[in-house]
């Protein structure tokens, strides 16, 4: 049920954001923020999807499920949310660089979800 929450969750605020830069803050960003930016919201919608369909799929009350779950919600937050700061403050002037490192550390946690999805495929 937490993964399917925050699968619908992470793909209605990727709509809404991707809408969000392509259009409100087209004028303010640079080419190079505006790429990054549709990057954090593409990486978004597919572990949103991915969430949907993993809570449908696998039984939640397994540990190993649970771990996963939570990987995929973590690193979908820390890689996409921290992309969108970068690049918010950045076009505003006041650019957060502690997010910098937020962002791999994201993805190494995106890396470690899938390792475990992979896993739970090759066991079942």
């Amino acid at each position: 049920m937490i993964a399917q929450i925050f699968g619908a969750a992470f793909g209605l605020l990727a709509v809404i954001l991707g809408a969000f830069g392509a259009h409100a803050l087209k004028k303010k960003f640079t080419v190079e923020q505006q790429q990054s930016f549709e990057t954090g919201v593409r990486y978004q919608m597919y572990h949103a999807i991915v969430l949907l369909l993993f809570g449908h799929i696998v039984d939640a009350s397994t540990e190993l499920v649970q771990v996963t779950t939570i990987l995929f919600i973590l690193g979908t937050i820390l890689f996409s949310f921290s992309i969108y700061g970068l690049c918010l403050s950045s076009a505003f002037g006041k650019k957060l660089r502690f997010l910098g490192p937020v962002t791999p550390l994201g993805g190494l946690l995106l890396v470690g979800a899938w390792f475990l999805l992979l896993y739970q495929v090759v066991i079942s």
